[in-house]
């Protein structure tokens, strides 16, 4: 079983977009269900962004029911020997159009650090 953590800057953006999207929760859940079998994602629907002995850094789409044949955008850290999923970043890919590069490097100096 994979523990999961959300950076809380992570929980602001989820916030704001569950305000339009409202079956986000659900949406993240299954997610979660397929990153059980798949921690690192499926081919087509994620790519590895950042790699090291531990830490996979994984950007994917995660499918909405609200938005229709479109997606959004979620990067997370995925913690090899620790079992343990970090969400970094979730945005929909019409505002945004790479995932934020500087947000990951923090997340991986802070994480030397430990």
């Amino acid at each position: 079983m994979i523990n999961y953590e959300r950076l809380t800057i992570f929980d602001k953006e989820f916030k704001r977009l569950f305000k339009k999207y409202r079956s986000l929760d659900k949406d993240l859940d299954i997610l979660k269900a397929t990153l059980e079998l798949f921690p690192t994602g499926q081919s087509n629907n994620s790519e590895i962004v950042h790699h090291s002995d531990n830490i996979k850094i994984v950007k994917t789409r995660l499918f909405c029911r609200y938005l229709k044949g479109s997606t959004l955008r979620l990067t997370y850290a995925y913690h090899q020997i620790e079992n343990k999923i970090c969400f970094l970043e979730i945005y929909y890919k019409g505002d945004k159009e790479n995932e934020d590069r500087e947000r990951i490097k923090d997340y991986l100096k802070e994480m030397a650090v430990k």
